[in-house]
């Protein structure tokens, strides 16, 4: 069997799982994401794994084995975006399905038991929260996010105790640290450094930290046509030259990102000065680190240009999540197993948050990036070639041949 078609072939009938429109749009808890169970669970079936909807929705997948040990773990998650692709989160669940499928053909045995997740909400879309599922099974599970509501008004409960799950039995899904030996992760990169290095493979080094901030610059409103420019106090012009000192001071230091997402005027009319700047400051990088030292700097910066334009200057943290590297055992293997399935395989880090972030709270984690085209994501143009996915199904196989050997 060519694998990597095969895995093409069941993308594209699982995206018909999806809301009218362009691209997929599977949001958790929805009949959309029942029907996507459904396929997810022949996929299973036909790997030797016996499907059940955990409390929380996740579908896990469970193979017989010689031993009750620890669990070899590999996931990711089957909601996506609004108008997303058909590749992102969703390929990784079918690249596990298909690498143990491939494996029991084969006549490979493996000494411990393995478990495919499929997680019902990475994207954290349809609700103001997301990661349930690897929260509910690394025991770090905050039950308050379930009176959490949708835009229709929906509690978070309600619409998964509709769906099937268990909201009241979550907790009770936290394994032991002994019950989970790895987690691998499988996932479209969603950038251009692959392709850029004529890779189909890439090994994830570890996940970004992110914090998220906001900012204001507070100034005076007047008439566009009679306050002079001579003495204006601009809450815009001082907000643009901190968005300039923050992109270009981000551009020199490798491998962090620092984003200006949105910004609101007031009194946000055409013929009046800005009174008052509100923008949001993203920051991520892979050292924690080199997140706090850059975000310091912004404080000063923001102060210095509000000094020097008049206006005032507030920055405060509203989000933030640490880190999480990889594990140096782990992405050893996944180097040995590209070795053995011939491919260059480059590190890099990964600058989303992933299922595996939340998952590092209850055993070692590791990640493949396949390469996309374009390196797009999040968008229907989303691609990842039959090859490349045939190249990931290939390194999954040899991992977990490198974790059989011990």
């Amino acid at each position: 069997m060519d694998w990597g078609q095969e895995a093409q072939r069941r993308l594209d009938k699982i995206a018909t799982c999806s809301s009218p429109g362009p691209g997929v749009t599977r949001l958790p808890y929805t009949p959309e994401h029942a029907a996507a169970i459904e396929q997810i669970s022949d996929w299973m079936c036909r790997a030797g794994l016996e499907p059940r909807l955990d409390a929380a929705a996740t579908l896990v997948g469970r193979s017989a084995s010689p031993s009750n040990g620890a669990a070899v773990l590999i996931g990711s998650h089957q909601d996506s975006v609004v108008e997303g692709g058909r590749y992102d989160g969703i390929m990784g669940v079918l690249i596990g399905c298909l690498a143990l499928e491939r494996l029991a053909a084969e006549g490979t045995v493996l000494p411990f038991p393995v478990e495919v997740l499929a997680f019902a909400d990475e994207e954290g879309v349809r609700f103001p929260t997301a990661l349930i599922g690897p929260r509910a099974i690394a025991g770090s599970f905050d039950p308050e996010v379930l009176e959490m509501c949708d835009a229709d008004g929906l509690r978070l409960r309600d619409a998964l105790e509709d769906f099937g799950g268990r909201p009241d039995d979550i907790a009770a899904e936290a394994r032991g640290k002994d019950a989970a030996r790895a987690y691998l992760e499988l996932h479209i990169e969603q950038g251009p450094v692959l392709e850029q290095s004529d890779a189909a493979v890439g090994i994830v080094t570890g996940i970004c930290g992110i914090e998220r901030n906001s900012v204001s610059f507070g100034g005076e409103t007047g008439h566009a046509g009679t306050v002079p420019m001579e003495g204006r106090r601009d809450a815009l012009v001082a907000a643009s030259e901190f968005i300039v000192k923050v992109h270009d001071a981000a551009r020199r230091i490798d491998g962090l990102r620092a984003t200006i997402g949105t910004l609101a005027l007031k009194p946000d009319v055409v013929n009046a000065i800005a009174r008052d700047a509100t923008l949001t400051l993203e920051i991520r990088a892979l050292s924690d680190a080199a997140r706090l030292e850059f975000a310091a700097a912004a404080q000063v910066w923001g102060t210095e240009i509000a000094g020097t334009r008049d206006v005032s200057f507030a920055m405060s943290k509203t989000y933030e999540q640490t880190a999480v590297p990889c594990v140096p055992d782990l992405i050893q293997t996944l180097e040995q197993a590209a070795q053995d399935a011939g491919q260059n395989a480059p590190l890099l880090p990964s600058g989303a948050t992933h299922d595996a972030s939340a998952m590092a709270d209850l055993c070692d984690i590791s990640m493949l990036f396949v390469r996309c085209k374009d390196g797009l994501s999040h968008r229907p143009e989303e691609f990842a070639s039959a090859e490349d996915m045939g190249a990931a199904i290939d390194v999954t196989c040899a991992y977990l041949r490198r974790l059989a050997k011990g």
